[in-house]
């Protein structure tokens, strides 16, 4: 299949930048945003990166001018039903994405694809919700998106081999290297990194460590580019918890019981960077 013309559906952090990548990289990009506010901070901040990317040299004057070229905004779902392949980037919540996905499944044509950018929530109940469960995928970027190289691919219960393939040779025609999950709770990427956060929340929690000494212990001894505490502030404390909860729910299996710190930082509002404070003040 030949996709030329991409929808992207939230225009957040993860989303902006999904339309960013797929942008650079030729694609024609609908970003579909609820409100025009949020539309219009996702476009200033795709604009924003790809100027760093210039004063870097990774990409042309010409390259970003071209690259804004391909993004158009729009409020309403129905502006996707043109897309070969639609990404979906809205909010952890499983009922909305199921939601959106029964729409996109009404509106787009009989040979799209549907990609969700979940980052733990099951592929194969996603795709309960449409009458295309073969050509529903996992598409989990990481964050970052124009920076970061991985592209997790998540197949469901029902996603053929045509579909797969076919969402692979995009992603490697992004610059993107896939690997493939099967569908459990967490893929592969959460399944092994949330744990090391929890865990390293515990350590905290339990005055084993200072927050500088657990980040510094994973930075220093084992050549992780950034300690989980400060990672967990990056992603957000209240995505953290949110998986954790899946992976606890989902395996049955107390050992991914979220941190109660985590929670109650969660409860209070202190999320990490995007609010201003976490385990560090920003």
């Amino acid at each position: 299949m030949n996709i030329k013309k991409v929808a992207v559906i939230g225009g957040g952090t993860m989303g902006s930048g999904i339309a960013h990548a797929f942008a650079q990289s030729g694609f024609s990009v609908t970003l579909i945003e609820a409100s025009r506010e949020i539309a219009a901070k996702a476009l200033a901040s795709i604009a924003a990166n790809m100027d760093r990317q210039v004063k870097k040299g990774v990409l042309t004057a010409e390259g970003k001018a071209a690259g804004l070229g391909r993004i158009v905004t729009a409020l309403e779902l129905e502006a996707a039903a043109p897309a070969e392949l639609a990404v979906e980037a809205v909010p952890e919540a499983l009922a909305l994405k199921k939601d959106v996905f029964s729409r996109l499944d009404e509106l787009l044509g009989p040979g799209a694809i549907l990609a969700s950018n979940t980052s733990s929530l099951p592929i194969t109940t996603i795709a309960a919700a449409t009458k295309r469960p073969d050509r529903v995928i996992g598409m989990h970027f990481m964050n970052p998106v124009p920076v970061m190289k991985l592209v997790e691919l998540i197949r469901g219960l029902a996603t053929s081999d045509e579909t797969y393939e076919t969402v692979r040779a995009l992603t490697q025609a992004l610059g993107k290297t896939p690997v493939c999950s099967r569908d459990f709770p967490g893929f592969l990427s959460n399944r092994i990194l949330m744990p090391l956060i929890n865990e390293a929340a515990y350590c905290l929690l339990e005055g084993v460590g200072s927050r500088e000494d657990i980040d510094a212990t994973l930075k220093l001894g084992m050549g992780h580019p950034m300690g989980p505490l400060t990672l967990a502030d990056f992603i957000g404390i209240d995505v953290c918890v949110a998986i954790l909860d899946v992976l606890c729910q989902g395996f049955g299996d107390p050992k991914y019981r979220c941190c109660p710190l985590l929670r109650q930082m969660a409860q209070a509002g202190r999320l990490g960077r995007k609010t201003g404070r976490g385990f560090y003040d920003y």
